[in-house]
């Protein structure tokens, strides 16, 4: 997902679940070019008139977008003012959403509060990647204002280490809204 800014240095890319697994769908021996099978969406209505017709939610309603979805837009929000504010120091940095941290259950066993972010330094493939698990800080908000200041918080903590200075430095409303 691109931002849709129009500043050219700067694009945030939400992490692919699936750009780890080949981008190449095969179709099963034996058969023609490769075809993708048909998602349920895709499907039209069954031969005897009684499927789907359309979508069940209009894309206009508030419940069309997922929880999901709505919380990658905060986290884009969040890295777009902090691209405004600091500009060239955040070019080339990628902004992850994942689900839970790797090695939960070793966590929870250990007592240790789970992580709300991460941040990966860079690569020679890939730039530095700032990562936040999205259950780990939806559970730590009571209402959708503390997420959204519970998310810029995260962003600008994990910034903040990836840059090596303070977060209050980095955003002057860090940690005053509450």
């Amino acid at each position: 997902m691109q931002s849709p800014h129009q500043d050219p240095g700067f694009t945030v890319r939400l992490a692919d679940p699936d750009a780890g697994a080949s981008g190449a769908i095969t179709a099963p021996t034996g058969s023609g070019p490769a075809a993708r099978p048909k998602g349920f969406r895709e499907r039209r209505r069954n031969r005897h008139g009684r499927g789907l017709r359309g979508e069940l939610m209009l894309p206009t309603l508030p419940g069309y977008r997922t929880r999901s979805d709505r919380f990658d837009d905060l986290v884009l929000d969040s890295a777009q003012r902090l691209h405004d504010i600091w500009g060239k120091p955040l070019d080339g940095v990628r902004f992850a959403v994942d689900e839970i941290p790797p090695g939960l259950e070793q966590l929870v066993a250990d007592g240790t509060p789970a992580p709300m972010g991460a941040y990966s330094p860079a690569t020679e493939e890939e730039g530095p990647v700032i990562t936040l698990y999205r259950l780990v800080v939806e559970q730590a908000c009571g209402s959708r204002e503390e997420l959204q200041d519970l998310v810029h918080d995260v962003v600008v903590e994990r910034t903040a280490e990836m840059l090596g200075v303070p977060p209050e430095s980095l955003d002057p409303v860090y940690r005053r809204r509450y």
